[in-house]
């Protein structure tokens, strides 16, 4: 049985996008069959990480009702399939669907949230995906947490700022305990002296893993050339040797487990 993680951050700029893309095509260089959607409507990105696949249907167009999921799929594999498969479906990023998605009301996200919900019938049962990957909006968007809700694990990517480990703090326990939805944090663009710090670690346990019983799953390195590759490409799919990939390959492999 497949699985669909959501991954969520309280804010953005946690490299949120980044970790979602290196992720997907992490599992399909293990031969799996990934779809990583962009459902960060808002804002999107994932269109310029995988500029070179052109979308005829957008994501907007299928919880709108114009389209199935299927016209909406990219087949991204020879890029970076690696024996797997890899598909994206992209959020419209021209700036009247953006204000058209922002203008939606509760009536309509509720029947996106029915189209969501039926991805797990028509992608991971009948077309055998193993994994669906959302690229939330940040916050608490009715997108957010129509995510959330479709899910059957949370990831929540944290920065080290005070403010942001706060925010997601308050959100894991008003969110995320009402869901009942099984939740991992990943610490990203950690700095060295955290690492080898004890009493920097414990201190951010003390919000998450004693309070709220969330495991980190991830403690992934502020790398330089990671942050200057700025999302116009996947990462670990050109760099298969750098550390960054082998921290995702790992991130992968307890996730699998989670």
């Amino acid at each position: 049985m497949g699985k669909i993680l959501a991954v969520h951050s309280y804010k953005g700029g946690t490299g949120k996008t980044s970790l979602s893309a290196n992720l997907a095509a992490t599992y399909a260089k293990r031969g799996k069959k990934v779809c990583l959607m962009d459902l960060d409507f808002r804002a999107p990105s994932l269109h310029a990480i995988f500029a070179a696949h052109k979308a005829e249907y957008w994501l907007n167009d299928y919880l709108n009702g114009v389209c199935e999921i299927d016209k909406v799929l990219i087949d991204a594999s020879r890029d970076y399939g690696n024996g797997g498969k890899l598909f994206v479906a992209l959020a419209n990023p021209s700036t009247e669907a953006i204000r058209d998605m922002s203008a939606k009301d509760r009536k309509w996200e509720m029947k996106a949230l029915g189209r969501l919900l039926s991805l797990r019938q028509s992608l991971l049962n009948d077309a055998g995906l193993d994994y669906i990957i959302f690229d939330t909006s940040p916050g608490l968007q009715y997108s957010s947490i129509n995510a959330i809700v479709a899910a059957d694990v949370a990831l929540v990517v944290t920065s080290l700022d005070a403010s942001d480990i706060k925010g997601s703090q308050r959100m894991t326990s008003e969110l995320y305990d009402l869901f009942e939805k099984k939740t991992g944090i990943l610490m990203n663009k950690v700095i060295a002296e955290y690492l080898s710090s004890e009493k920097e670690r414990e201190k951010f346990n003390q919000h998450f893993n004693s309070v709220h019983k969330l495991p980190i799953l991830a403690a992934i390195p502020c790398f330089c050339d990671v942050l200057r590759a700025a999302g116009d490409y996947v990462f670990s799919e050109e760099n298969p040797e750098h550390p960054f990939t082998e921290t995702l390959d790992k991130l992968a492999t307890k996730v699998e487990k989670f």
